[in-house]
Order: C-alpha cells, then structure tokens, then sequence
C-alpha cells in the first residue's frame, strides 16, 4: 500500500451519467492486482474528510483509471476535478481475485459498473471465456467493446429491455448455465450489487461450481481500522466478522454467511 499524491492527466465524461479518472501514478499502477481498490480524497467536501473507494478500472506503469457514476455528494464533488490537478490516493487495497484455475472456464459477472473492476481481471486472465453485464438500461451497459477487444464473448440483459436479454442479468446468464454439460468446470469472476452476488454465489452453491464474489460494502478507511465494512465469515466455529477492505473484498462464495 501506497499515499501517493497524483497528477490527473485525464477527468471525462465516459457515457451518461459515468465519467472516467485518469491518474499519473507510476509507483502505483504497476503494483494493482485484478479486484484491487483505491481511496481517494476527494477535494471540495468540507467536513466529509473520509477518503472514497473505488475500484481499478485500468493499471499500467504509467498509472490507473477509475470509471465510477455520480451517485452522491461525493462523487458530485469529483466533478469539479480537472486534468492537472493534484489530489491525493491510497493504494492498492484489499485483496483482489485470485489467478484463474487452470482446469476452469472463467465467466465473469457485472452489474451496472462493476464490469470495470473485472476488466483486468479479463485482461491478465490466460483464458477467454464470456461475460454477462447487467445494468436498468442501455446507458448503463460498459465496455462492450474493451471486453470483446480482449477477446470475450459479452451478453447483455436491462431491466427495460432496451439493450440485450429483458431482465437482471440472471435472464441472460440462466439460460448459459442450463446448457452447460458439467457446470463444475466454471469459475465464476462477480462484480456489482449484494442481491445480485447472493443470486450468482446460490448459483454457484448449487450447481457445485467456484464463484469469487467482490462484496459491495461502504469501505470507508479502506485499511481495516474503522471496521464499517464487515461480513460474516464462516468459520469451523460457526462465523466471524471479516473486514471487506483487509480481508476482501473479494471472498469465494461459501465462505459468506448472508444476512437473510
């Protein structure tokens, strides 16, 4: 983990509502595993002195990429950050997911932006396999094309229907699974919402397969000190709590006990 005062090199408009932040790190980029996340500082909020997580879009040695939605005062706030500004960033953190196994089909799964935090994942990954992104509507489908360019098949459910399968993006990955002839060769790559990770980690229980879960939770310190982000944890014992920045946030899907 570094605290790296970085230059923005590029602040932009992604695609509705989803806006890109590129940052001159190269102490950082190099060192970001797939899943990794960043806390930033985010200038302008006054008495909200708590840093923002955000997941790795893009890491090179020049830096890192963030694609995030403006959704709150904070990233609001963001904004108004332009290409030269400083600002400062803690990173890489948590623990990301871990390298493909090698008898496995990778399948990676997203709702709204958390296809940005699997694209490294899709990059790095030895193996090209396919990719359900699920989002409200067409304007909240990414990187279709960076996905494919890497080599992956992508299918695409909305809940409007205005772009692929009508439905969460389990109307687009169900049908897949039923066809698959023995299931517990798939190892699944998770990104987005809680009841979407629980739906793809009860999947993943039932059919005997391997599912990496990158758990949503509000990792407000980012290093494990402020304990805002915890999890049950199955244990032997029964269960214990598990900090989503330290010990995640990405967690195989039966070690999590979900709150019913």
């Amino acid at each position: 983990m570094r605290q790296e005062k970085t230059v923005v090199v590029k602040h932009d408009n992604f695609q509705g509502d989803y806006r890109l932040l590129r940052l001159a790190a190269p102490s950082m980029g190099p060192l970001v595993m797939p899943g990794q996340f960043v806390e930033l500082q985010v200038p302008g909020l006054g008495d909200r002195i708590l840093r923002r997580p955000f997941s790795v879009y893009q890491a090179d040695a020049d830096g890192l990429a963030i694609l995030y939605k403006t959704v709150g005062r904070g990233t609001d706030a963001m904004r108004s950050i332009q290409a030269g500004d400083v600002v400062d960033l803690i990173g890489p953190l948590g623990k990301g997911f871990p390298e493909n196994a090698q008898d496995k089909m990778p399948v990676l799964v997203a709702g709204g932006y958390g296809n940005a935090a699997l694209y490294l994942k899709a990059k790095s990954s030895p193996i090209k396999g396919i990719a359900f992104f699920g989002g409200r509507s067409a304007e909240d489908i990414l990187c279709i094309d960076e996905f494919e360019s890497l080599g992956w098949e992508v299918r695409i459910a909305t809940d409007d229907g205005s772009l692929g399968t009508e439905g969460l993006v389990t109307a687009a990955f169900d049908p897949w699974l039923n066809e698959q002839a023995d299931p517990s060769k798939i190892e699944l790559f998770v990104c987005g919402p809680n009841p979407m990770l629980k739906a793809m980690g009860d999947r993943a229980m039932a059919q005997n397969f391997t599912a990496w879960l990158s758990m949503d939770r509000n990792m407000a310190c980012g290093v494990g000190a402020c304990l805002t982000c915890v999890i049950k944890r199955k244990t032997a014992e029964g269960w214990a709590w598990a900090r989503c920045c330290k010990d995640g946030p990405v967690f195989e899907s039966r070690e999590i006990l979900w709150d019913e």
